[in-house]
């Protein structure tokens, strides 16, 4: 018997499968998803690969399968092959999605509770002196080194995946005597320190009922319907979700739920920790350490877990006995991977959904206007929400244009209308959250004598001011540089630091009230493991007065005492380069709204805006989402936009400008002959931000509708241009990314 192996590798030429004989004592152990050990090329090596068919003979001389390891279930298999095709990826990048954390072959193996953690090994102050006399000159070395000053004990994986750097980087300075490793026996329990009150399940409202019933009955069928929950923040989604996973357990079955944001999961998982207790529960996001995923997966394979939370990868877990799918926030733009393969997670579980023939729950506040579209044609059964749960009122939104703040001479940061609700609330001892969503101090940093910008010497980005660590920050690459007195062009000293950030807007609330206690929540202050979760609880139960943020802060939790919010620049979303620009402005400024009155108390927004008169945020406003998705979808039809359209970007990233721009013209004039009948391809140009991390970046975009003859095409083009060209250069295809730069 012959099997057919995929090579674990990107290299797209080797997307394909190879043949090798399977030996008689192997026989009774192989099935389709074994993942294997074989001889591959000239290589001495053993190379890993997956079992994805079998055959009678071949028309090669083959050589045996060497060893057998892990092994994936056939459907895991026949889903990795649909994504390979549907999101132009090899297959084996899909499969590694699927695998046990911390059992890939080329990976050291999570075995057992013994783990290598790495420590500084000589002083802070040694390693300071050390980069300043640039002694440590290589960035990316400087940036493990802060990681682990920040995070003693962190393993290799969780270092490689937190600063994006190579573990060979990790071990040049172990053998340059910066860092050490030790052995270190862990308790890998992720939910081991949660001693939550039990609490007991909620009547429901006449809606609320009404949406479970609709529900339940495609349970009880056992046949796939797609459902969107659509209610206003704070109607009550999540108790209809609890009481769905109640009866599929009662069946011995399994829940998958999805939360978009890392910051949401604690959240998540104390509602559920307080409903069905410890035992039921995995947990899976990219926070947790390598070890902890592993052992999560491991419960889960074992049946021991009875509902699965977590992030878009928990939708791979290896659940048996799936009874219900549900997406909460489905219109959050993190189900979308940027990773190497492009998954969408809401494809994937309807994809499960339909093979399993189960329920695929989809809630939200602000809906994706795709999902609503669907809803609208009768594809999506829409399950509406009009009132809060526990009876309370919405708040009320106001509205200030900054051009009339500053004509009166107000040139703060915080309008009078916004400086005295802050007063008031301070006061009154309720309190208040601040979004802003851009991190730092200052967004760039230019000489007023010559217009010379501080630049990234591997992005052609600016350089962000971060003022706690004194620094100038690349947020695409991460390099840092000290702080600029004169220019570099002109030798001015005329440099000026422009743009607001988060922790500008901190130090003015210690400026204005010196008396209010604040915590600050960005990337830069949730880069520690659990940090996202010590900072919402800190604010919940120290009764922190102002909570300033960034998007983390707007989605999904529920704090009884905010009865304020202040959004600072409404406009920063909708000066992005992006046609989602208009609907990504409403999702935000409504989802921060819900976050204000949420229980008793009376809750107020303030809108900081210099474009009043948007519909975006006129719609946001009264919370009116079918006013709003009128007006968009009007605009959409016009120009052709998503959903009347798919938006296809290919990318091209190489060292060589030269050799980027004549393959993205090859490849164009390519698409030209071969697709262009039902495409609007235009010529390709260098990306919105041309060059990261010293590669350079060109890409052609694509209108038309996606179908399985064009992704064949597509495939098909992308395989033959990689084997054309240099290694160097990498392609990528997004169908509707997220992110249009």
């Amino acid at each position: 018997m012959i099997a057919e192996v995929i090579i674990n590798t990107t290299a797209k030429q080797l997307n394909k499968t190879f043949d090798y004989n399977i030996p008689k004592k192997l026989a009774e152990f192989i099935c389709i998803g074994t993942k294997v050990l074989v001889p591959f090329g000239r290589k001495k090596d053993l190379e890993e690969g997956f079992v994805v068919g079998f055959k009678e003979k071949s028309e090669y001389e083959v050589k045996d399968i060497a060893k057998l390891e892990e092994t994936l279930t056939e459907k895991q298999i026949t889903l990795a092959k649909w994504m390979s095709q549907k999101y132009f990826c090899n297959v084996s990048e899909c499969i590694k999605l699927m695998q046990t954390p911390g059992t890939r072959t080329k990976q050291n193996k999570v075995k057992d509770k013994i783990i290598q953690t790495i420590y500084l090994k000589k002083d802070i102050e040694q390693i300071e002196y050390d980069i300043e006399n640039k002694t440590i000159k290589s960035e990316k070395q400087k940036k493990i080194l802060n990681f682990i000053k920040e995070n003693e004990g962190a393993t290799i994986p969780e270092i490689e995946i937190f600063t994006d750097c190579s573990r060979s980087i990790v071990q040049t300075l172990i053998k340059n005597g910066y860092l050490e490793t030790i052995p270190q026996k862990i308790e890998r329990d992720p939910l081991q320190n949660k001693n939550i009150t039990k609490t007991e399940k909620h009547k429901l409202t006449e809606e609320q009922q009404k949406a479970y019933n609709k529900i339940e009955q495609a349970i009880k069928n056992k046949k796939y319907e797609q459902f969107l929950i659509y209610g206003i923040t704070g109607s009550g989604k999540t108790e209809i979700y609890m009481q769905l996973i109640e009866k599929i357990i009662k069946q011995n079955q399994t829940a998958i739920m999805l939360v978009p944001e890392i910051s949401l999961t604690p959240q998540m998982i104390e509602r559920f920790i307080s409903r069905f207790g410890k035992q039921e529960l995995a947990v899976l996001h990219s926070k947790l350490s390598i070890g902890e995923r592993h052992d999560e997966w491991e419960k889960i394979k074992a049946k021991k877990a009875k509902i699965i939370i977590g992030a878009r990868s928990a939708i791979f877990a290896p659940v048996q006995n799936l009874g219900i799918i549900i997406i909460d926030e489905e219109h959050d733009s993190s189900y979308k991977s940027e990773s190497k393969v492009k998954y969408q997670a809401k494809e994937i579980a309807e994809q499960i959904a339909q093979k399993e023939n189960i329920p695929l729950i989809l809630g939200s506040a602000t809906p994706d206007i795709n999902t609503y579209y669907k809803a609208m044609q009768g594809k999506i059964t829409m399950l509406e929400l009009t009132k809060r749960a526990n009876n309370s009122k919405l708040p009320q939104v106001k509205i200030i244009d900054l051009k009339q703040e500053l004509i009166n001479g107000n040139h703060s940061m915080l309008s009078n209308e916004l400086y005295k609700s802050i007063q008031n609330n301070l006061q009154k001892k309720h309190q208040t959250i601040l979004f802003l969503n851009r991190r730092g101090y200052s967004t760039f940093i230019m000489c007023r004598q010559c217009g010379y910008t501080v630049k990234c010497k591997n992005c052609n980005i600016s350089l962000t001011y971060h003022s706690y660590e004194n620094k100038l920050k690349c947020h695409y690459c991460g390099y840092e540089e000290p702080i600029v007195k004169t220019c570099p062009e002109c030798q001015s000293n005329k440099i000026r630091y422009f743009g607001t950030g988060t922790q500008k807007l901190e130090q003015e609330i210690h400026k204005q009230f010196p008396q209010a206690t604040t915590i600050r929540m960005d990337i830069d202050t949730v880069s520690k493991k659990n940090s996202h979760e010590q900072i919402l609880n800190k604010f919940k139960n120290e009764n922190i007065d102002i909570l300033i943020g960034t998007q983390m802060v707007v989605k999904g939790h529920h704090f009884p005492k905010v009865t304020l919010v202040g959004v600072i620049a409404a406009d920063s979303s909708l000066n992005i380069d992006d046609y989602r620009a208009n609907e990504r402005t409403f999702q935000i400024l409504t989802q921060v709204a819900g976050r204000a009155g949420r229980e008793n108390l009376e809750g107020k927004v303030i809108i900081q805006t210099y474009n009043p008169e948007n519909f975006a945020i006129q719609d946001s406003q009264k919370q009116d989402y079918p006013k709003f998705y009128e007006t968009e979808l009007a605009l959409r039809k016009q120009l052709q936009y998503p959903p009347f359209c798919d938006i296809i970007i290919i990318r091209f990233e190489g060292k060589c400008e030269n050799e980027i721009k004549a393959i993205s013209l090859e490849t164009y004039l390519e698409l030209k002959q071969k697709i262009e009948k039902n495409f609007l391809i235009l010529k390709p140009m260098p990306a919105p931000i041309d060059k990261i991390e010293n590669r350079y970046r060109w890409r052609i975009i694509m209108k038309g509708n996606m179908n399985e003859v064009t992704n064949k095409q597509l495939n098909k083009i992308l395989t033959e241009t990689y084997a054309k060209n240099k290694k160097d250069t990498k392609i990528t295809i997004d169908v509707n990314p997220n992110n249009m730069i």
